[in-house]
């Protein structure tokens, strides 16, 4: 898993970079995990993006989710997201809607590899997008109405303490690696035409202060398949923190 990780994270954007509108962009994250009785924990997460070069934010997203414990390293959740999108329609820009319901599953494993326990998380996500559909009107965007569409998405992320952990990982710094690739299904004409929508690659080195608490900084390559021949590459510094109560 770690070496296909790595493959993915220094071939796929090479071989693209030449095609594709590259842009620097900020990303800011918030994830976390509240625990309930009989299994279950609440997942909340906020996120806020920047448009090219951090000139302004292009999307804010809110979402929640109820998850249940199967195994001790097995969870399943369902949840509702909502996002805030900038947009620009016949030269007026502002922010468009979208709201998904999503389900997921996640299996976590671990293991010791020179007395530094890593641990990898495998997320198998399944998303029901409602995207509103932007209109520009009297010099402003309105949301005519909600084209749907469905999207799988598939998320792979290592975390390796630098120093041996042989009592397992409880505090001192890390690195991380991930990547996410994301397929649509359904109504295809809704969303960029194709299959393939995006992939996330993902590099970062952080500091976990307790079991509560990690915060990190990073770089991800953002890959994104636009409408007819249009592609992004975005450039990604992400700083996120991870709060377990």
């Amino acid at each position: 898993m770690t070496v296909l990780l790595i493959a993915i994270f220094l071939y796929f954007p090479s071989i693209l970079r030449a095609q594709t509108t590259n842009q620097f962009v900020g990303w800011l994250a918030a994830f976390g995990r509240i625990e309930l009785k009989n299994k279950f924990s609440l997942h909340v997460e906020s996120q806020l993006r920047s448009t090219d070069n951090i000139e302004q934010i292009q999307s804010v997203l809110l979402r929640v989710g109820l998850n249940y414990n199967l195994k001790s390293n097995q969870i399943i959740t369902v949840g509702y997201a909502y996002i805030s999108s900038r947009r620009t329609v016949d030269s007026v820009s502002g922010y468009g809607p979208e709201d998904r319901i999503w389900e997921q599953y996640v299996l976590n494993e671990a293991f010791s590899f020179h007395e530094h326990s890593i641990t990898i998380q495998n997320r198998f996500r399944l998303e029901q997008r409602f995207i509103g559909q932007s209109v520009a009107e009297d010099g402003e965007l309105v949301t005519s109405g909600f084209s749907f569409v469905q999207r799988i998405r598939y998320f792979a992320r290592m975390i390796a303490p630098f120093a041996k952990s042989p009592g397992g990982f409880k505090k001192g710094g890390f690195f991380s690696l991930q990547d996410e690739v994301f397929v649509n299904i359904g109504d295809l004409s809704v969303v960029n035409g194709k299959y393939f929508d995006q992939n996330r690659a993902y590099l970062s080195i952080g500091y976990r202060f307790s079991q509560k608490n990690d915060t990190e900084i990073g770089y991800m390559n953002q890959f994104v398949l636009n409408k007819g021949t249009a592609r992004t590459n975005n450039n990604v510094i992400q700083i996120a923190t991870y709060i377990r109560l």
